[in-house]
């Protein structure tokens, strides 16, 4: 096994070696204020326009507004061109570019990365904040603009109003440096028309607030730089071997991320080799499964033992492979009591070097959350939970949505007792994968994939079925003091009442963008609105709307009032937080990590109590909130 995973590294490694140019671009390309370093002035679509990469020799750039035409000559040709800008040195820069093969196909097509000690960090740094959708026509100009201030920035396509993607954390922090462009010198991307300004008085929304997932391995030693070709990685250094290693501490970002590159340089343009290790207490001999991603190659041992061997290299595994690093794979490891060595071997060839490891079995409970209860695994799909005091029941919603054999409008609504004892798993039927549910003078109001379904608690029948033909994926529904009916439509972006009888477009516009939560406050109506992740608020007279606080990368599902006036929120994938109106945010519960979802829950106000549909876990969990 380690010749075929050494040769196929190298091998990746030898197509990879090909020299990648990012992005600079400025002023009028003749005016001696640029260093053309790898660049060429030449004519293209009518305009003096520049290849290759080059940067002004006299910017100080810190905050402000950069903006350049830039044109593509294929939607199947690959040449990264963008703009890099806060550059401190040739190695150390930030770096905003376009992929224009991926426009219009994948959610990629934009991407800041940072570049640290000669290192672009692309593989290790995707999604919400770094990567974008973008559709890039060629053989015309398109106008890029940037935006910068402090830690965040926004990215501007051909002059639209509203930005393409939205940097929240540039990993240089707050820096300062000149500004330039960088693109490949083949004829494949040009830059035009540069200019950019000082501008120290940008407004940006306040970034979402910083989630740490529970479990993390946070703490770590890495060595020097070493040459790939010098090490075996599939055994664990001999004492001679780790005598001469210089440690150094290295703790990991929020999100586990260790990049290498911060703290070590490469030796030189073969692979390289970085050794890391932590070590770890156990109460009592145990299996843990350790989640982790990696890039380019890793090798575990724990004290002393090899466990596992992997690749994530660029195109390795197939021509459409990123190797992009996430907490993808899991290997189950026999910890001893007492303190237990973990040690990897990290490989790097391309597009980033780094690694990140999490306890797979690891849950945050705030202090005093204490689980009451949980039931089995019976339920097809639990989606939402709502209480009904005067029976002092829970009924639950089996949405079933993912299983094929079963057709619309044979699912169910569940009764389970205080305690959780599941009482009828079918205690209504008859139903079309159900999902939000709320009570309203004795009746259950059931969110129904097309409808808005009517139940008659007391004698336990179908009362009504409000059909809404324009609909296509209602979600969630609230009921206000005046018995109006709102419910959401998380696919056509609009909010549905109920008035004289039929549903009508209520709310929609740029403002709603996959609706999902809802709950009635007292005059309003609060909402989880996931296409920008903001959990906000509507006058349910005015329609006017309110922003309360961006919640990040998430499906907002389930809202609920506490006794205090603030917020519990859901994450669709596994956390609740406390929201207070304001805006200030507290994580109270997290139990993505072992894949448990926090789906539309309940909280009974007068028990303190949290009831949790899992979702796909097909459970109900209840915890009692202390304090």
């Amino acid at each position: 096994m380690a010749s075929t995973i050494r040769s196929l590294f190298l091998l990746s490694f030898t197509v990879l070696s090909i020299k990648v140019f990012a992005q600079t671009d400025g002023i009028d390309f003749e005016s001696g204020r640029w260093v053309l370093d790898n660049a060429q002035i030449v004519e293209h679509l009518d305009r003096k326009s520049l290849i290759g990469y080059a940067f002004l020799r006299d910017a100080d750039f810190e905050n402000g507004i950069i903006e350049a035409d830039i044109a593509v000559t294929g939607h199947k040709v690959r040449s990264y061109p963008g703009i890099i800008f806060r550059m401190q040195s040739e190695e150390n820069y930030e770096n905003f570019y376009i992929r224009p093969h991926r426009a219009s196909l994948y959610p990629d097509a934009l991407q800041y990365t940072p570049v640290t000690n000669g290192i672009s960090s692309w593989q290790l740094y995707n999604g919400e904040g770094f990567t974008a959708s973008a559709d890039i026509p060629p053989n015309q100009w398109i106008h890029l603009k940037m935006e910068i201030s402090g830690k965040q920035a926004r990215v501007y396509i051909d002059n639209a109003q509203q930005p393409a993607l939205i940097i929240n954390d540039l990993k240089h922090g707050v820096s300062k440096g000149t500004i330039g462009l960088l693109g490949p010198v083949d004829g494949t991307a040009y830059f035009s028309n540069f200019t950019y300004r000082i501008d120290n008085n940008l407004q940006f929304d306040p970034p979402p607030p910083v989630d740490i997932p529970p479990g993390l391995i946070t703490d770590w030693h890495l060595s020097q730089a070493f040459k790939f070709s010098q090490i075996d990685i599939e055994k664990y250094p001999d004492e001679k071997f780790l005598a001469g290693i210089d440690w150094q501490e290295a703790k990991s970002e929020a999100s586990g991320l260790i990049d290498i590159a911060r703290y070590v340089k490469r030796v030189g343009t073969e692979p390289d080799v970085v050794l890391a290790k932590t070590f770890i207490d156990s109460e009592k001999n145990k299996v843990i499964e350790l989640r982790f991603g990696y890039s380019d190659l890793v090798s575990i041992f724990l004290n002393g033992e090899l466990y596992f061997v992997g690749s994530s290299v660029y195109q390795s595994r197939d021509p459409s492979f990123l190797g992009i690093i996430g907490f993808f794979d899991s290997v189950y490891l026999p910890f001893k009591k007492g303190k237990n060595e973990l040690l990897l071997i990290i490989a790097e060839a391309f597009g980033g070097w780094g690694f990140m490891c999490q306890d797979g079995d690891a849950i945050f409970e705030q202090k005093g959350l204490v689980r009451m209860w949980q039931t089995p695994n019976d339920f097809k799909i639990p989606e939402s939970v709502v209480y009904d005091r005067k029976s002092n029941v829970f009924y639950v919603s089996n949405y079933d949505g993912y299983n094929p054999s079963i057709n619309e409008g044979k699912q169910s609504i569940s009764k389970i007792s205080f305690d959780g004892s599941i009482e009828d798993l079918d205690w209504i039927t008859g139903v079309k994968n159900p999902a939000g549910l709320t009570i309203f003078q004795d009746k259950l109001f059931v969110a129904e994939r097309r409808s808005v379904l009517v139940i008659d608690i007391a004698s336990q029948e179908i009362q009504i079925r409000y059909e809404i033909p324009q609909s296509s994926f209602l979600n969630d529904i609230a009921i206000d003091y005046a018995g109006n009916i709102y419910v959401s439509d998380s696919r056509k972006s609009i909010i549905f009442k109920l008035v004289d009888g039929e549903f009508q477009e209520w709310l929609k516009g740029e403002e709603i963008n996959d609706p999902n939560g809802l709950i009635i406050d007292g005059d309003k109506l609060i909402f989880g609105n996931n296409g920008d992740n903001f959990l906000k608020s509507v006058d349910l007279d005015t329609r006017a709307i309110t922003t309360i606080v961006n919640l990040g990368s998430g499906i907002i599902d389930g809202i609920k009032v506490d006794n205090n006036g603030d917020y519990f929120v859901s994450h669709w994938e596994g956390r609740i937080f406390r929201i207070t109106p304001s805006g200030d945010v507290t994580k109270i519960l997290d139990i993505s990590v072992p894949n448990i979802y926090c789906a539309d829950f309940e909280y009974v106000q007068e028990h303190n109590l949290l009831v949790i549909p899992t979702f796909l876990d097909h459970r109900v969990i209840a915890y009692q909130i202390g304090g």
